[in-house]
């Protein structure tokens, strides 16, 4: 059996458990607050930070440790449905958009909004700054204009068909989604591409996340939105 210990408005949580769904490979979650530095946690990376996958197998058990060792960990256990293009440049390009994702989005959006509006709350460390909310709105803006780019030319981020990338960007944005922050509307090409996705089956557990005493906005998990 494999187990993911995750954090439920965690990005790179949220990206193994899209890519586990869409291997169709069964896992049970774990639920982690990493900012507790829980003891089981850091004994399975001593960074710890979620996402931790613990696999079972008949060889030994099998310990991977953040998204992008969990999704390269996947995409080699069970090659089908690949999540990677086929040839080698258009793996190149989605996984430079992974990375975009993971840090420079994280660093410029997730960083103000995220932070500001959910894990200071959490974590008891104060009120939100709002000139740091309003920098993370503008940062957003910025980003949403740079994928409607991509998705002038391909129907997925890094190329025809959906991929490592697509799961990467829905994750990010599907978070500050929640905080009801996405200015959507603005931007109707992501708009058309994120609805796509909500749609997939794989996604069905991500929207029907919930924190005790902070619920989503109204459309977060509305396929029609």
């Amino acid at each position: 059996m494999r187990t993911l210990h995750h954090w439920p408005l965690d990005p790179w949580s949220r990206q193994a458990r899209i890519a586990l769904a869409e291997k169709q490979l069964a896992f049970e979650l774990r639920f982690e607050r990493p900012w507790d530095a829980p003891e089981d946690l850091l004994a399975l990376n001593p960074a710890g930070l979620t996402p931790v996958l613990v696999d079972e197998t008949p060889q030994g058990r099998v310990v991977a440790v953040e998204a992008r060792a969990i999704l390269e960990y996947l995409e080699e256990l069970k090659p089908e449905p690949s999540l990677l293009p086929g040839g080698p440049a258009e793996r190149a390009e989605a996984r430079r958009l992974c990375h975009w994702f993971d840090r420079k989005f994280d660093a410029e959006v997730n960083a103000y909004l995220l932070f500001e509006k959910l894990e200071k709350r959490l974590q008891g460390l104060g009120a939100p700054d709002m000139e740091a909310i309003r920098a993370g709105r503008d940062y957003l803006r910025w980003h949403l204009d740079y994928v409607t780019g991509l998705l002038d030319q391909r129907d997925g981020l890094a190329g025809p068909r959906y991929s490592l990338a697509d799961i990467a960007a829905s994750a990010h944005l599907s978070c500050i989604d929640y905080l009801g922050d996405v200015p959507w509307d603005e931007f109707p090409a992501a708009k058309a591409w994120y609805e796509r996705i909500k749609c997939r089956p794989s996604f069905r557990a991500i929207l029907e996340d919930r924190l005790p005493g902070m619920a989503p906005a109204r459309w977060y998990a509305d396929l029609d939105f």
